[in-house]
Parts: C-alpha cells; sequence; structure tokens
C-alpha cells in the first residue's frame, strides 16, 4: 500500500498555532506542525507506521479513496415535500430529477 495515494488534507489551525495535516481515511490521525510540509511528512510518517501495524496484527487496512471504484450512485431519502419540490424544478427546466440534483450537488 502506497501512503502517498491516501488522501491528505493541510489547515491552519488557529486553536493550536500550528498547521495540522489529516488523512480522510485514518480520521483519528493528525499531525501538528511548524510548517504545511513537515506537518504532511509527520502525517506520511504516522500513516506508514499505522498501516505496518495494521499488517503485522493481521488487521484491515483502509483502501485509498482514489483507488475505490464508485458506479456514480447513490440513494438519498428526502422528505417528500422537498422531494416534490425538486420534481416540479426538474419539470420546469425541462431536465430529468436525476440531472437537477446532479448540477445542484456539483454546486456545493
Amino acid at each position: 500500500m502506497n501512503v502517498e495515494h491516501y488522501t491528505y488534507r493541510v489547515t491552519w489551525s488557529a486553536d493550536d498555532g500550528e498547521f495540522v495535516a489529516t488523512c480522510a481515511e485514518f480520521p483519528s490521525l493528525s499531525w501538528l506542525a511548524d510548517t504545511q510540509i513537515q506537518a504532511l511528512e509527520g502525517l506520511d510518517a504516522l500513516v506508514a507506521d499505522v498501516i505496518e501495524d495494521l499488517r503485522a496484527n493481521g488487521e484491515p487496512i483502509p483502501e485509498p479513496i482514489a483507488e475505490r471504484h464508485y458506479s456514480g450512485r447513490f440513494n438519498v431519502r428526502v422528505p417528500e415535500s422537498l422531494h416534490r419540490e425538486l420534481a416540479l424544478a426538474a419539470a420546469e427546466q425541462g431536465v430529468s430529477l436525476n440531472r437537477l440534483v446532479s448540477d445542484k450537488l456539483a454546486r456545493v
């Protein structure tokens, strides 16, 4: 497993006065450092250590999000009133409900 394939984010933490690196596939892990690069390098090494430990203990290793297959389909339950409102908006725009919702989600 290549640790560089995981999804990392580095942001400034005003509370800590340092940069904090996080990894989407390992939400319980983070690394604080004075620079963005140091934060990312520290977390990268920590993720590698955790993967090594998981492997040694026969535990499952999270698959990187970038390497997962996505079908492009998921179900969302909404209140009937919202469903009606969205269906009406789609009809008024001359598009399918799927297209309307997909366009709205793309703007998030």
